[in-house]
C-alpha cells in the first residue's frame, strides 16, 4: 500500500479530487524512477536541472524576441505596415502558440516531460534558422508559426518539473529563476540580433541564433532525468492526469485565478506591445541604429532578469505572512512601472531615457513568478503543466496575441495626425489604460485568494 492509499480499497485519492485505481504499469513506472529519485535527492542535481531548464527558456526568448530587433530592416525590405508587423510578432504567433499549447501540456501531464521539451526545442530552433531563408512576408510568417508551435512545448512541462522538485516554500523563487530566461533570452536576442544584422544582415542573424538550440536540446536530453511526480511533497501518485477540461473547470471556479489570469494577460499586453515596437520607437524618435539599440535593450534585459528573480524571492518571503502577497507583489510592480514608462515615452533626452528605462525593466518583470506559483498552488500534482498552459493561454491571447497588433493599429491610425510620433503616442495611450485595468484585477484577485487556496486539492 502506498503512502496515500486508502486502506482496503486498492485505490488512491487523486490530488484533483478524482479517484484513480493503482495499476501494475504505474507501480512498475514508480520502481523505474528509483534512479531519478536518488539523483533528485541531491541538492546540486535539482539546481542543475533548474539551471539547464532556464537555459532552454533562454533559447525560447532568443528565438522569439530576435524578430523584434530585426523589425526595422525587415519592414524596409518587405515594405510592411505596423499592423502587419504586429500581426506577425503578436496575434498569429499567439494563436498557434495557444492552440498547440493545451494538447502539448496534456501530453506532458501524462508522459515524459523531458522528452516533450527536447522535441519542442529542436522544432523552434530549427524554424528560427529557417526564418532567415524567407523571401517574402508570407514565408516569414509561416516560419514564425513553426517557432510558435515549438515554443508551446517549452514552459508548461518545465513549470511542472520545477514544481515537482522544489518545495512550496521555494517554488516562487525557483520559478522566478527559470523565468529569468525571458530576460536573458531577450538580452541575447537584442544584442546578437542587433549587431549581426548591422554587419551581416537580418537573415544571417536568424541562422546564427537558431542552430545552437538544436545542440542544446541534445545536452538537455542526455543530462536531465524525468523527475518523479510529487517528489517535493513526498507523495507517491499513480493516478492518471485529469483531462484538460477538468483542469480548466477547476481553475475557472476560482475567482482568484480568473482575476489573476486577466491581470497577467493585461500585464503581458503592455509588455509584448511595448517590446514589439521598442526598436521602431527608438529608431524613429531617437535615431538609434540596430547595433546600438540592441546593446541598450540587452542591458535593460539584465535589469529585467533581476526584477523577475526579485519578484519570486520577495513573494516567497512574504506569502508565509499573508498569501495575498501572491497578488500584491505583481500589483505593486505594475503601479511602480507606469510613471517611469510615461516619462520614457514623452521625454526627448535620448541618453536620459535610455538610462531611465532600466527602472521599469526591473519593476515590470516582477509579476510572472508569483502568478505561476499561485496557479500551481490552486491545483493538484497532475494538473501543474496544464495549469501553466491555461494561464499561458489567457496570458498569450490577451498579451502576445493582442498587444503588438493593437499598438500597431493605433500607431497606423495616428500616423496621419502625428507623423513619426505615432508609435510614441500609441504606447503612451496603451500603457496608461492597461496599467490601471491590470491593477484592478490584481486587487480583485487578492480578495479571494485565501479562500481559494484553502479549498485547493492536495
Amino acid at each position: 500500500m502506498t503512502e496515500q492509499e486508502e486502506p482496503g480499497t486498492g485505490k488512491q485519492p487523486a490530488s484533483d479530487g478524482v479517484t484513480a485505481t493503482t495499476t501494475q504499469s504505474a507501480e512498475t513506472r514508480d520502481i523505474g524512477q528509483s534512479d531519478a529519485v536518488g539523483k533528485y535527492d541531491t541538492s546540486w542535481y535539482r539546481w542543475y536541472v533548474l539551471a539547464i531548464l532556464t537555459g532552454v527558456y533562454t533559447f525560447n526568448f532568443i528565438d522569439r524576441q530576435i524578430l523584434n530587433i530585426l523589425q526595422v530592416p525587415i519592414k524596409a525590405e518587405f515594405d510592411l505596415s505596423n499592423t502587419q508587423l504586429g500581426m506577425m510578432t503578436g496575434f498569429t504567433f499567439a494563436l498557434f502558440y495557444v492552440i498547440a499549447g493545451i494538447p502539448i501540456a496534456r501530453i506532458a501531464d501524462r508522459g515524459n516531460r523531458r522528452n516533450v521539451i527536447t522535441i519542442a526545442l529542436i522544432v523552434w530552433s530549427g524554424m528560427t534558422a529557417l526564418s532567415g531563408a524567407a523571401m517574402n512576408y508570407s514565408q516569414l510568417l509561416l516560419a514564425r508559426i513553426g517557432v510558435s508551435v515549438g515554443e508551446a512545448g517549452g514552459s508548461p512541462p518545465a513549470h511542472s518539473m520545477i514544481s515537482d522538485i522544489f518545495k512550496k516554500e521555494e517554488r516562487a523563487t525557483a520559478l522566478s529563476i527559470y523565468s529569468t530566461g525571458i530576460n536573458i533570452g531577450s538580452l541575447l536576442g537584442f544584442l546578437l540580433g542587433g549587431w549581426i544584422a548591422e554587419f551581416f544582415g537580418w537573415r544571417v542573424a536568424f541562422l546564427v541564433v537558431g542552430l545552437p538550440g538544436v545542440a542544446y536540446a541534445l545536452l538537455f536530453r542526455f543530462t536531465v532525468q524525468e523527475p518523479p511526480r510529487g517528489f517535493a511533497e513526498k507523495i507517491k501518485t499513480v493516478e492518471d492526469a485529469p483531462s484538460m477540461l477538468d483542469t480548466a473547470k477547476l481553475l475557472l471556479t476560482k475567482k482568484s485565478f480568473r482575476h489573476m489570469a486577466i491581470a497577467a494577460g493585461l500585464h503581458a499586453f503592455i509588455g509584448y506591445g511595448a517590446a514589439s515596437f521598442a526598436p521602431i520607437f527608438w529608431n524613429q524618435n531617437h535615431g538609434l541604429v540596430t547595433g546600438a539599440m540592441g546593446t541598450w535593450l540587452a542591458v535593460a534585459g539584465l535589469f529585467g532578469a533581476a526584477g523577475t528573480f526579485l519578484g519570486g524571492v520577495t513573494t516567497d518571503r512574504l506569502v508565509g505572512r499573508d498569501v495575498r502577497w501572491y497578488l500584491w507583489v505583481p500589483m505593486a510592480s505594475t503601479i511602480l512601472t507606469l510613471p517611469f514608462s510615461l516619462i520614457i515615452y514623452s521625454w526627448n533626452n535620448t541618453l536620459a531615457v535610455l538610462i531611465l528605462q532600466f527602472v521599469p525593466a526591473l519593476t515590470f518583470s516582477m509579476y510572472l513568478a508569483p502568478n505561476l506559483a499561485l496557479a500551481h498552488g490552486l491545483v493538484g500534482l497532475r494538473m501543474r503543466a496544464m495549469s501553466s498552459a491555461v494561464l499561458y493561454f489567457v496570458l498569450n491571447i490577451i498579451g502576445l496575441g493582442c498587444g503588438p497588433v493593437i499598438v500597431g493599429i493605433v500607431a497606423d491610425l495616428l500616423e496621419p495626425v502625428v507623423g513619426i510620433d505615432n508609435v510614441r503616442y500609441s504606447l503612451i495611450i496603451i500603457v496608461t489604460l492597461f496599467n490601471f485595468w491590470c491593477v484592478f484585477h490584481y486587487w480583485m484577485a487578492s480578495r479571494h485568494v485565501k479562500e481559494d487556496l484553502a479549498l485547493a486539492p492536495h
